[in-house]
């Protein structure tokens, strides 16, 4: 899940907002699809009676814009008290050709919009771009206000005037089916979908339904396409989608911001912020939640520490297409996160219920209602998205999206990573009770995005890997502080260790507990965001201090090791041998597990390459350690370093862990057993790729670029680049030295190390973009970096050629020897024609 700021235009009591050019984002201006345009049939609209345009005929729903449908036109009409009123139109993808990827409820856009009465009878709908505000005590505010016009995306003539001239009435058959940017793909979409021309005989509105605060449209679009990789669209030469504009009301009163804390993982809403200070601009930055407010007659039971029932409970119902043997696990997992609220000081905050099918004054198209949807697609995935408020982050409704597959994902990570431990997990098909509780933790995390939490990937790097085999302690703390994390389950556990589910399932945790308190503790005596903030950061930085458990580390894109997805522990290293132990069992079962009576080898085949992709993500592990560089987030109130290295031993024991665990052959993965059943020569081939995109990965030239960084920032305690390289050669090369044989695998892992340091040597500095950006960008000591990289290289191939030739003597078999001769061969061309004045340079 993503930051995602929105932008609109609004007056209230303290702040001016103006908006302005939004970046490229899932925001859209009006520009970039062109808009439907006015009918010219006269300069000055002619009302109508409105018993002559909304006729006998008309089909009527009532709601935030009664919807009338007259054969196949459309009208909307809107009350005059919606003018001016901010909308958030989210667009979705709801269904697509077979192939085309996105299904059921993928979000496509956000967009603010607002209806806005115009001259000479006409009715403008006007979209707002990126906010920006100065409070209205402030001269700087007066400039703001007049900044900016919000562009019109479209204008309609009014038919006519609703009852006592309260309400307008306009027709949207055209806005419904244009290729305007509020009911379909942006141009960058289209393009990624091989969409050519709209076909409009071929597209149609599907529904148009009204409620209370929400207006929901739907329409089957159909594009010329040659359809790229999709059968489907190459065969009819079109792809047709079903798209879906919610048009939601926000509340006539925004909720309080809480501004965010890089140390608390929330989604976040942003604009940029004038004041008559010296710095008169910069970034307001505020988080996503609920409005979980304490009830007037509750605030002394609150301030006292008694738990307290909002003002409105948080209540997520599961679609009724669920399977009814999967609800109550979804429902657990929804309530799960009760004790969290607890400690924000709430009670029966939050719950899961079934949708009451019965009732059908209820819509599961209702914005009023939140959803576990219940896809039947064969994507491996779920997701938990939430529509929040762009003026204060309100989180106004969440639709979470299960696809049924998902189950094939969570069995397959179970038997892979603890079928060694729990012998529920040797088979294909598991218990319902076991596939219901990996429903259960699956429902939690995705709930936790919807309540604003974002992934935090470093959590379990808070804990020991020695204590993830403590059956005591990992049963009663659980092996990750956070269900946000991707720290699946316990790989660590040993069979001698008597693990139960309790130390092998993710659950709710410390840190999920710490987050949903930071978020969503009342602050009663407070009078405003930042006096809040102020509060906030002396408790976080206290908490922090004292629990290194509450720890915030991010989505895991940077350099830090701490930070990953797929990972245990505090140590990559010692947990990745751990999990190998235990893949090491479990692949001479493979076959047996997963044998069914009248199958054939297909899911043998499939839990093979999970295997394998799992001894990938090991070695991915441990690979975050060589250039590594951990980030510590902190305030200027807080002590201590916010960058630091690797250390140098720990960077050398990867190269340890690689020369043992992948580059000496796993020839535990080359089971006869196996192979002589699937694919032929799939398994060895899987073998070589592990260790030759291990090879790519930790001889690239931007790795040993950021470790020349390191070494120029942090001195002797970083790793000498000419260091790692010969200590990598020497674990690679062993065979020189010892004069032993060389198999097949180790011949392919050679030649690809030699060919890496020569891509190394002859990858030229060159960065994308324009003169001006590359000189911005670019500093000398860049320049001069990626120099020294072609010269390490350089001397690295000589060393290399030296050992290969007095390796070959050595030698005693043939295969090995011819294997030497060559590659020297080679390294000889590299060396001799690189002497050459000017050449290669």
């Amino acid at each position: 899940m993503g930051v995602i700021a929105f932008c609109l235009i609004l007056c209230i009591s303290s702040c001016v907002l103006v908006r302005k050019k939004p970046s490229k984002s899932k925001i859209q201006t009006a520009s970039s699809t062109a808009a439907p345009k006015p009918k010219a049939d006269s300069v000055k609209n002619a009302l109508k009676p409105y018993r002559d345009i909304i006729t006998s005929k008309a089909v009527s729903q009532k709601g935030l814009m009664t919807v009338h449908k007259i054969a196949e036109k459309y009208f909307f009409e809107i009350p005059k008290k919606l003018l001016k009123k901010d909308i958030l139109v989210v667009t979705r993808l709801s269904g697509s050709t077979p192939g085309a990827g996105n299904f059921g409820g993928e979000e496509i856009s956000r967009r603010m919009i607002y209806w806005e009465q115009g001259p000479d009878n006409r009715l403008f709908l006007r979209v707002a771009a990126q906010v920006s505000v100065a409070d209205s005590a402030d001269m700087i505010s007066k400039a703001v206000s007049n900044s900016n016009i919000n562009p019109i995306l479209a204008s309609f003539p009014i038919k006519a005037l609703g009852k006592d001239s309260a309400s307008i009435v306009i027709e949207v058959t055209d806005l419904l089916l244009s290729e305007n940017p509020l009911v379909t793909f942006n141009p960058d979409s289209k393009k990624n979908y091989g969409m050519g021309a709209p076909a409009a005989d071929r597209s149609y509105v599907k529904s148009v339904k009204s409620f209370p605060i929400n207006t929901e449209i739907r329409t089957i679009r159909t594009y010329n396409s040659t359809g790229g990789n999709l059968p489907a669209a190459v065969i009819a030469g079109a792809i047709t989608l079903e798209i879906n504009a919610s048009f939601l009301l926000l509340p006539e009163t925004p909720m309080a911001k809480r501004y965010a804390d890089p140390r608390v993982g929330y989604f976040v809403n942003s604009y940029k912020k004038f004041t008559d200070d010296q710095q008169s601009v910069k970034d307001e930055v505020f988080v996503n939640r609920w409005r979980l407010e304490v009830k007037e007659e509750d605030l002394a039971k609150y301030k006292s520490g008694e738990l307290v029932e909002p003002k409105k409970q948080i209540i997520y119902y599961i679609d009724p297409a669920t399977p009814k043997k999967w609800r109550p696990y979804l429902i657990a997992g929804i309530n799960d996160w009760q004790k969290a609220f607890e400690q924000a000081g709430f009670k029966n905050a939050i719950i899961g219920k079934e949708w009451p099918e019965s009732d059908t004054t209820m819509s599961l198209e209702d914005a009023r209602y939140s959803v576990v949807r219940y896809f039947a697609s064969s994507n491996a995935n779920a997701y938990g998205p939430n529509v929040s408020d762009p003026r204060s982050g309100e989180i106004l409704e969440s639709h979470i999206g299960w696809y049924h597959n998902v189950m094939t994902l969570v069995h397959d990570w179970y038997m892979i990573q603890c079928a060694a431990v729990d012998p529920r997990a040797r088979k294909n098909k598991f218990d319902d009770e076991l596939m219901g509780q990996l429903i259960r933790f699956v429902s939690s995390h995705e709930v936790g995005h919807t309540l604003g939490l974002r992934h935090n990937m470093g959590a379990s790097s808070s804990v020991p890997v020695e204590k993830l085999r403590d059956k005591a302690w990992v049963e009663a703390n659980g092996h990750t502080p956070s269900i946000m994390d991707y720290a699946r389950f316990n790989y660590v556990a040993q069979p001698e260790d008597g693990i139960s589910e309790k130390g092998l399932f993710p659950r709710i945790n410390d840190y999920d507990k710490w987050a949903v308190e930071w978020g969503y503790k009342a602050f009663p005596a407070t009078g405003a965001a930042k006096d809040e903030q102020k509060i906030l950061n002396v408790i976080t930085r206290d908490r922090l201090a004292k629990n290194k458990r509450l720890w915030f580390s991010g989505e895991g894109r940077d350099y830090d090791p701490r930070s990953q997805s797929e990972d245990l522990g505090d140590d990559p290293i010692k947990a990745s041998l751990y999990g190998i132990k235990n893949l090491k069992r479990i692949v001479p079962n493979l076959d047996a597990w997963t044998r069914e009576e009248g199958e054939d080898y297909t899911q043998l085949t499939t839990m093979y390459k999970a295997t394998v992709a799992q001894l990938s993500r090991y070695a991915n592990h441990v690979l975050k350690n060589l250039g590594g560089v951990m980030v510590t987030e902190k305030l200027s109130d807080q002590p201590g370093a916010i960058y630091q290295p690797v250390s140098l031993a720990k960077q050398k024991e990867s190269i340890k862990f690689f020369n043992e665990q992948i580059f000496k052959t796993p020839t535990w993965l080359l089971d006869k057993n196996i192979l002589n059943k699937i694919e032929p020569g799939y398994s060895g081939n899987s073998v070589q790729r592990i260790q030759q995109e291990t090879v790519a990965m930790v001889t690239s030239q931007s790795r040993l670029y950021r470790m020349m960084i390191n070494q120029r920032d942090y001195g002797k305690g970083a790793y000498s680049p000419a260091e790692w390289l010969t200590d990598l050669k020497k674990g690679i090369f062993t065979e020189l030295y010892t004069g032993a044989p060389t198999d097949e695998y180790r011949r392919a892992l050679q030649k690809m190390y030699v060919g890496s340091i020569i891509t190394m040597y002859n990858k030229r500095f060159a960065l994308q973009g324009s003169i001006d950006n590359i000189l911005a960008a670019v500093t000398p000591t860049d320049v001069l970096l990626y120099s020294n990289v072609k010269a390490l290289a350089f001397a690295h191939l000589r060393e290399l050629r030296k050992d290969i030739g007095s390796g070959i003597p050595k030698a005693k078999d043939r295969d090995t020897r011819i294997h030497l001769e060559y590659l020297k061969q080679m390294l000889d061309k590299i060396i001799n024609e690189s002497s050459i004045p000017g050449l290669n340079y």
